[in-house]
């Protein structure tokens, strides 16, 4: 006979187990590993322009600063309905979903079961009668079994103990991994909202470039006319008339490729906000100003861009996950305990069923330890250090990456602001050519084909401007995504 336990032995032995349970294997996730300090802790970015930056934190919705009400509904309605967000959002779902399966792992699990048994069973006392004889008369009689019925109900539960921490630290994982997740989903997000301001800018560049074009053209034809006239007076000579007629047609032949571009510019708006074709053609054809650039561009400084970053926060959560996987194989080196426990009732009546004396109960502790594996345990232990390891250098690169992205973004965008003040003073000077050669045609001191001739070099000045804006608006605009902005919180 075992003695009967006492409640300090049953709390002794409680207290044993959630000692052992507090073991957990294992590396414990120290953090990531330091990239670029210098870098990292400097109040500016290498590449920064001397003048038009502000080391002030940058605003997360940096397309509000363009101020273009056009641009911030077509960035809203893409973060919206844009397929790509739709499935980043169904990848968050799953990875949290997946989360609190990990966490119920380490839940216990319990069931209820009732059946309902009939049988009949068959009249053995007719397999062994004797053959009557072959004059009687009599008949024999026979009593076939009865049926028999059982019911029983029934309530199980077990529970796996966490003595060596595997189960904690598959939640660990799937946690971080959760979390990388959701920083993919910014990533998209931050992506997106780049895709959009890029497709809009070259919008607003194509439909200027080609009202200006079709201007040039126009003007280019007036003096091929004129040019014409004087021919047939004997006052020009062919080479003129062809050289300006291949000037007409060269022009001309630059409206068709931008009036595509154009069209395709107003699909790809489409698509990005999740609509057919043609959608936004009513919205958009009408030609608008570029965005206005801010005069100062807040870019803060190195460390708040690693912290804004996406694609950094989910490197280092994926390199948490990895390390935590570590001891999820390593607690499969020792055994596991399960506790195991059943009530319940059996009796031939149903309306016997809950007696004292059809009760029946069972509890038992189950210990299973895998000792001989062949080597399937240590060899996930290895594939597991494996993956944290390259997950530790994919966090290097993604962090020195972000650094030469940020970097590279300042200096295209400090050099092209330069190219176009060049450009500017280009236009300035070929604004007042035109505006002295038209002077000099109302006083009569030249011709109508050099005032034309100076109205169209204005033009170009000015299709070059337009460009030069355009670039340096799409500049602004890697330099936003660089910093890792345009991003949502997601509840």
């Amino acid at each position: 006979m075992f003695p009967r336990p006492t409640a300090p032995l049953l709390l002794t032995l409680l207290a044993s187990v959630c000692a052992l349970s507090a073991c957990t294997v294992g590396p414990d996730y120290a953090g990531a590993p330091p990239v670029a300090p210098e870098a990292a802790h400097a109040s500016n970015f290498v590449r920064a322009p001397a003048a038009g930056m502000v080391s002030t934190r940058a605003p997360s919705q940096w397309w509000v600063s363009l101020d273009d009400p056009q641009l911030n509904a077509l960035i809203d309605a893409a973060l919206a309905h844009n397929p790509d967000v739709h499935a980043a959002q169904a990848r968050l779902r799953e990875a949290r979903a997946q989360l609190q399966h990990q966490k119920a792992n380490g839940m216990p699990t319990a069931s209820f079961d009732a059946a309902a048994l009939r049988m009949r069973e068959p009249n053995l006392s007719s397999l062994t009668s004797s053959q009557g004889s072959s004059g009687s008369s009599g008949s024999s009689s026979s009593s076939g079994g009865g049926p028999l019925q059982l019911y029983t109900a029934g309530f199980d539960a077990s529970w796996e103990i966490d003595l060596f921490g595997g189960t904690r630290r598959a939640v660990e994982a799937a946690t971080a991994e959760a979390d990388a997740v959701d920083a993919d989903l910014a990533d998209t997000q931050v992506s997106l909202a780049a895709e959009v301001a890029q497709a809009y800018v070259d919008l607003r560049d194509e439909q200027q470039r080609l009202t200006l074009a079709q201007r040039s053209a126009e003007i280019e034809q007036q003096m091929l006319t004129l040019t014409q006239q004087r021919r047939a007076h004997g006052t020009a000579a062919d080479v003129d008339v062809e050289r300006l007629t291949t000037q007409v047609e060269n022009t001309r032949s630059t409206l068709t490729p931008l009036d595509e571009q154009v069209a395709e510019s107003l699909d790809q708006l489409a698509m990005l906000t999740g609509q057919a074709p043609g959608a936004l053609d009513h919205e958009l054809s009408a030609q608008r100003p570029l965005p206005a650039l801010p005069a100062s561009v807040a870019i803060g400084n190195p460390a708040s861009m690693l912290q804004q970053r996406p694609d950094i926060r989910a490197a280092e959560r994926r390199l948490a996950s990895s390390n935590a996987q570590i001891g999820e194989h390593k607690a499969d080196f020792f055994p596991k305990v399960t506790l195991f426990g059943d009530i319940g009732y059996t009796a031939a009546d149903p309306g016997h069923l809950v007696r004292k004396n059809n009760f029946s109960w069972i509890g038992a502790p189950y210990l299973q330890w895998n000792v001989l594996d062949f080597g399937r345990t240590l060899s996930s232990v290895h594939s597991a250090e494996a993956s944290r390891d390259e997950a530790d250098a994919k966090y290097t690169h993604t962090v020195l990456a972000a650094l030469q992205d940020a970097n590279t973004s300042l200096s295209r965008y400090g050099h092209q602001r330069e190219h176009l003040a060049t450009l500017q003073q280009v236009q300035a000077s070929a604004d007042r050519s035109a505006t002295l050669m038209r002077q000099r045609y109302t006083a009569g001191t030249s011709s109508l084909i050099d005032l034309l001739d100076t109205q169209r070099t204005q033009f170009s000045a000015q299709q070059n401007v337009v460009s030069g804006q355009a670039e340096l608006l799409k500049d602004f605009v890697s330099l936003q995504k660089s910093l890792g902005l345009g991003w949502r919180v997601e509840g």
